[in-house]
């Protein structure tokens, strides 16, 4: 037996009884759909609702935090009590989620690396200083206090990060100092590896997996003998990656992974229930064998209510399951979401790219070499790099280094390279009589890290860029930079049209909508855009695919005419294209 199985073991809200759980994220579902969402999670026959707290999402500016409207989070808590939901929250700081930083501020890094997720002070000031507004927002909440919330979790999978003990013993410390009196978790993959690092000895441990529940019950029955086993993520699907393969599993698959966890007597959180929409620019990225993957807009995950609420074959079968697991009699789920017809409209070009980005950022930053999106203190989006060229005589070759994660080269106002970071570049020819020209860099941030050691890398153009010729490279010195944070951008600006319909920039349509209901947007032949319906940004589609539709919720359409607006970085294509089916892409593993 290990000191941590020996030590005492908190009583935790796992041994009142089997939980089943569903995750749900309040942050990605439109708030006006909370409710919806909450009844089919209900119906699935789960009597809990998991939701991570997404520190960025409430405190994107330092200082600013905000509980407001689609951040308002304690009405979320509330209409899951509403209907019958005990409610489990794990506020983090990290929470991973396929978010932007994993939940992490990217103010954090703005005056330069920190040791983040550890003790260090640097990291766990601005921690106090987020949990001293959260805990008693959250604090009157808890079953302790005839509210709804029965347990929450310490830090997020810790153990497949770090092993600096005192940072989670100092979240665990302040977690209770601010008075949460609810049973406290921990949550990690289930090896020794895993669970030796994120595990304390008085705070229940939990397992997260998709299969292999038996191994994983024996890991944890070891480990701490009578604690009652509670699988905090059992993952019954999966997120997509731009570039790759839409992810699916089948219902008999899942059904026959969760039963022996089920007729073991363990517990379970099934991640996700209801995936929803990482809308705007939050969707996170990962880091695998050195390669850059940027994580799509849906954040469907193959759940069994689906990203517009739709309900899967794997629904019935979990819901199956549930219900001869418990005996209950369970709720029926309200019908299926309306949705809007199919129809097209044509766009119409608007301002040129370059115009339309040095138009609404809110500042030009001089500098000798380009400054990152920290410096720039942008926490997302498209920054705008411009300097002037001296173009040697003869051949030589331009080339834009290090580019967190495209850049769009233009010079003189001509797209005439693209730059990706996973893939080795050759540059651009040039030829010249001693020449000058304006190049013109579009950084594109598709994502910041989510999990692992590269979460808090620097983000824009990070090594600038040069001129090579007959084996000297110059660097290319005076740069001036327009930071453009898309996510609170509410219009494209209106200038005068660009030339042609094929150019990169601008383009709008207009759609008349009766009835406000829910709709899928198609760009099809489009390469990389970013689409805004009324005003707010639902968020990217790439021509690398897998994902080719963009959810719309039903409350963003007006009754009425409604405004879609899209920000091309490469090639236009053909009209839009309103579906009331979603496409997510060809299917794989």
């Amino acid at each position: 037996m290990t000191s941590e199985s020996a030590a005492a073991v908190s009583s935790g809200w796992i041994d009142q009884g089997r939980v089943l759980s569903g995750a749900m994220h309040y942050f990605r579902i439109h708030p006006a759909l909370w409710s919806d969402r909450l009844q089919r999670l209900a119906a699935l026959g789960v009597g809990h609702v998991e939701t991570y707290v997404p520190w960025n999402f409430h405190e994107r500016v330092r200082g600013e935090i905000d509980f407001d409207g689609w951040r308002d989070l304690p009405r979320f808590i509330r209409l899951a009590e509403e209907h019958g939901l005990d409610v489990i929250v794990r506020p983090g700081p990290f929470i991973c989620a396929e978010w932007d930083n994993g939940g992490l501020p990217t103010w954090l890094t703005y005056d330069g690396p920190i040791p983040l997720r550890t003790s260090d002070p640097r990291f766990l000031g601005p921690v106090d200083a987020w949990f001293d507004v959260l805990i008693p927002v959250l604090a009157p909440l808890q079953r302790t206090q005839g509210g709804p919330i029965v347990s929450m979790q310490v830090e997020n999978e810790y153990g497949s990060f770090g092993s600096d003990r005192a940072y989670l013993e100092h979240l665990r410390d302040g977690l209770r100092s601010r008075g949460v009196a609810v049973p406290l978790f921990t949550s990690d993959g289930p090896t020794d590896l895993m669970l030796d690092a994120g595990t304390l000895p008085d705070v229940d441990a939990t397992a997260n997996f998709g299969s292999a529940a038996a191994d994983a019950m024996r890991v944890l029955a070891r480990r701490r003998p009578g604690q009652a086993f509670f699988c905090a993520e059992f993952w019954g699907g999966w997120f997509d990656h731009w570039g790759h393969r839409h992810h699916t599993r089948a219902a008999a698959d899942v059904a026959a992974a969760v039963e022996p966890l089920l007729h073991g007597g363990g517990s379970i959180n099934v991640y996700m229930a209801h995936g929803g929409t990482s809308f705007g620019t939050w969707p996170g990225a990962n880091i695998d064998e050195g390669a850059y993957l940027p994580t799509v807009t849906s954040y469907d995950s193959d759940a069994p209510i689906g990203e517009a609420g739709e309900l899967r074959e794997k629904f019935w079968a979990l819901r199956d399951l549930f219900g001869s697991v418990t005996g209950a009699a369970l709720p029926v789920p309200p019908p299926a979401p309306i949705r809007q017809a199919s129809r097209t409209a044509s766009l119409v070009p608007g301002s040129a790219l370059l115009s339309a980005l040095r138009t609404v950022s809110d500042r030009a930053v001089p500098s000798l070499l380009p400054l990152t999106q920290e410096q720039l203190r942008q926490p997302a989006g498209l920054t705008l790099y411009e300097a002037d060229l001296q173009i040697p005589a003869g051949d030589s070759v331009l080339r834009v280094l290090e580019p967190r994660d495209r850049a769009w080269v233009f010079l003189d106002g001509e797209l005439v390279h693209r730059v990706d970071r996973n893939v080795p570049d050759e540059g651009v020819p040039l030829s010249g009589e001693g020449t000058t020209g304006r190049l013109s860099v579009v950084v594109e941030n598709e994502g910041r890290v989510n999990f692992g050691r590269h979460v808090g890398e620097a983000k824009g153009l990070l090594g600038g860029a040069s001129i090579d010729a007959h084996g000297v490279s110059r660097l290319v010195h005076g740069w001036v930079q327009r930071p453009v944070d898309v996510q609170v951008l509410t219009e494209l600006p209106e200038l005068p049209p660009m030339a042609g319909s094929s150019a990169h920039g601008a383009f709008r349509a207009e759609l008349d909508c009766g009835e406000p209901a829910d709709a899928f947007l198609a760009l099809p032949g489009w390469e990389k855009v970013y689409v805004w319906l009324n005003g707010f940004l639902l968020g990217r589609l790439d021509a690398r695919g897998p994902q080719r539709t963009l959810y719309a919720p039903g409350p963003l359409w007006l009754d009425g005419r409604n405004l879609i607006e899209v920000l091309s970085l490469g090639r236009a294509g053909g009209d839009l294209e309103v579906v009331d089916q979603p496409d997510l892409g060809v299917e794989g593993p």
